[in-house]
């Protein structure tokens, strides 16, 4: 497998398991059956309501011998409500204890976008801060004090356009390693990566495959569904392999790590080998001209009546 190298020696695997949206009851026998087959890479978030499960799951792997703690790279993120510099660590420390282990290889913070704290998830413009209040260079000094506390080896951000990094990294001692971002060939980010290329930030790449199976509430009306896709599927045909497998190959062989989520074992199979898929220039060439710089995962939730955001804002973008 192929993995993004860290200044002190740790190699991150560029295919993971994503567990959004993987519901309790069957995220921990898809976090089983992955390691059993060979992933070593699993994203994680609390706000994704199923890291209890997740942790029994690995915990049960390593008490089984079928892994070791330190061949497996655990992500996990903070949660809007939690920003500040004062709130990261608890945070953090709510996270191991659902995960039941000792340190994260990543904690990341989620969204720009900080909420007010016991509020889960916003439903007013009242329940959102404005950024000036929790600026993101407090929470970042919360997330560089975890990591000197050894509560997780390496910390980044997600969901952070060009702009916001360049802000964050000018306010850091210790700088961001990775953004973990929406990609797949509706949405190349090309400018962005060229910036996390130069500021040495690795890109992880989430809703690779489109999540077309994400809540009806984040669909748009003309919603394109990516593993649809004539190009992807031609391609797919001519290689002889599923549209899933293009997609996750494409993201591997730039060097981008990504994280399909999937609770079924058959599709855990498919898209971890398509890691051994290996696309033309020419299949790379139809690829590039399918960006339109299409977020299906848009942002629009943080945009209430009252409140501090617009996607402008909130993505730097006219």
């Amino acid at each position: 497998m192929r993995s993004a190298s860290f200044a002190n020696g740790d190699r991150m695997p560029l295919l993971g398991l994503g567990t959004w949206k993987a519901t309790p009851g069957e995220v921990g026998a898809a976090v089983r059956q992955a390691i059993r087959l060979g992933y070593r890479h699993i994203d994680c978030a609390s706000v994704y309501a199923n890291e209890p499960e997740v942790g029994e799951a690995i915990r049960g792997a390593i008490a089984d011998g079928e892994v070791r703690r330190e061949e497996l790279w655990i992500t996990s993120k903070l949660w809007s409500n939690a920003h500040g510099q004062g709130n990261v660590e608890p945070a953090l420390r709510r996270t191991l204890t659902d995960l039941g282990l000792d340190w994260l290889d990543l904690y990341l913070v989620h969204w720009p976008v900080p909420i007010r704290p016991g509020v889960a998830f916003p439903t007013s413009g009242d329940d959102l801060l404005p950024p000036a209040a929790l600026p993101l260079a407090d929470t970042w000094a919360g997330m560089e004090a975890v990591l000197e506390l050894g509560l997780t080896r390496h910390i980044g951000v997600s969901n952070f356009s060009s702009r916001k990094l360049h802000e964050l990294l000018a306010h850091c001692r210790i700088q961001p390693e990775v953004n973990q971002v929406e990609r797949h060939p509706l949405l190349q980010q090309p400018e962005l990566l060229a910036h996390c290329n130069a500021a040495g930030v690795h890109i992880t790449a989430y809703s690779p495959l489109g999540s077309g199976d994400r809540p009806a509430a984040l669909k748009g009306a003309d919603e394109p569904v990516l593993l649809d896709n004539p190009v992807i599927g031609a391609i797919a045909a001519e290689r002889g392999c599923s549209p899933a497998q293009v997609l996750i190959a494409w993201q591997l062989q730039g060097g981008i790590s990504t994280i399909p989520k999937s609770v079924s074992p058959a599709r855990l199979r498919d898209n971890l080998a398509a890691a051994d898929l290996q696309l033309t220039p020419t299949d790379l060439e139809r690829i590039a001209g399918l960006d339109q710089h299409r977020r299906l995962v848009d942002g629009s939730f943080w945009l209430l009546e009252g409140g501090p955001w617009t996607l402008q804002s909130l993505w730097d973008e006219a």
